[in-house]
């Protein structure tokens, strides 16, 4: 009887992923069982065979392409046996007792939709939890300072330090440990989403259904974070339009009417005139990389705004939904 199963997706992230995978081949316990699911989202550098030959109990699948990280997730859970789900980033290195902690919590509280941790990197310094979901109010920076002034009261009540269990809106995909009655209920996480956001969709919907999402602090796993997404200045401009890409996708799937639209079009003003400007500074330094991603990512963008209005779809062209749609 397998009692947890464990998710990764990878995409040329090899060497975070066996540090990963050897701290979680060494959980020798009787409190819990666990089997390990990598799914490699067609790295296609030939690194995998080598990771099969050297973890022979580990179930390694090759996805068809690279389709994102909620795609990957789903069909790693497809092949899942456990009553319970651990979806972990190939960044991040679990202990046992992390692990017991989450699956012992969820077990006792079946109104926890989604249970996690406090993360914190390898400088020790620890990743923000106080998350509320995109709106008007949380989306733009402006907005973003007046809305922790109007409420720094609720704030400070709802994420005070002493707190050992703390309820944000939605926490980040890097661990995210759900039932499998949950994950059903939910048909999953959100292929919509090509990379970014799709975590906030997932704890949204869990709300949605009256479930909770739940933080302890007294659980830590160590998480290195964005290994993968920075590899080049290629890599680098693509994941950051992503993020661009994701908000819309969100406010799409979660918002309606002149609400929908409000935010769309700031969202879409807001990006035009601050990547135009960053763009044209960056043009005078073209070759310091970190002024090449600005220039490439405003390229991505303005591409994916034709794409857009043409196709009159919000989607990633790189998510499988917009492929399975075309």
């Amino acid at each position: 009887m397998i009692d947890i199963s464990i998710v990764i997706v990878n995409y040329k992230g090899w060497k975070d992923l066996k540090k990963c995978l050897d701290s979680l081949v060494e959980i020798k316990t009787n409190r819990f069982a666990i089997e390990i699911i990598v799914v490699d989202n067609n790295s296609n550098d030939g690194k995998l065979e080598g990771f099969k030959k050297d973890y022979p109990s580990i179930l390694f699948i090759e996805n068809d392409g690279n389709n994102g990280f909620a795609n990957g997730c789903n069909v790693g859970a497809k092949k899942a046996k456990g009553d319970y789900l651990l979806f972990l980033n190939p960044d991040t290195i679990a202990t046992e007792e992390a692990i017991f902690e989450l699956l012992n919590f969820a077990k006792n509280d079946d109104s926890c939709g989604i249970v996690t941790c406090s993360q914190f990197n390898e400088n020790g310094k620890k990743y923000k939890e106080v998350r509320y979901f995109p709106s008007i109010k949380t989306l733009f920076g402006s907005f973003r300072v007046v809305n922790k002034i109007l409420n720094y009261k609720k704030i400070a009540t709802d994420f005070e330090n002493h707190k050992k269990i703390i309820y944000p809106e939605w926490v980040t995909g890097a661990v995210i440990f759900i039932s499998k009655n949950w994950y059903e209920k939910l048909n999953g996480w959100n292929e919509k989403y090509w990379l970014y956001f799709e975590d906030i969709d997932i704890c949204f919907r869990i709300k949605k259904l009256g479930g909770n999402v739940v933080l302890l602090r007294y659980v830590n796993i160590l998480h290195k974070h964005g290994g993968a997404t920075r590899i080049n200045v290629k890599t680098k401009s693509l994941t950051k339009t992503e993020v661009l890409i994701s908000k819309h996708v969100y406010i799409q799937e979660h918002y309606s009417g002149i609400k929908r639209f409000v935010i769309q079009f700031l969202l879409v003003s807001n990006n035009l005139i601050i990547k135009s400007l960053v763009a044209f500074f960056s043009c005078f330094l073209f070759f310091i990389p970190k002024m090449k991603v600005n220039l490439l990512i405003y390229k991505k963008l303005i591409n994916y705004y034709f794409s857009a209005l043409i196709n009159k779809n919000w989607l990633s062209p790189r998510s499988v939904t917009y492929k399975s749609s075309q």
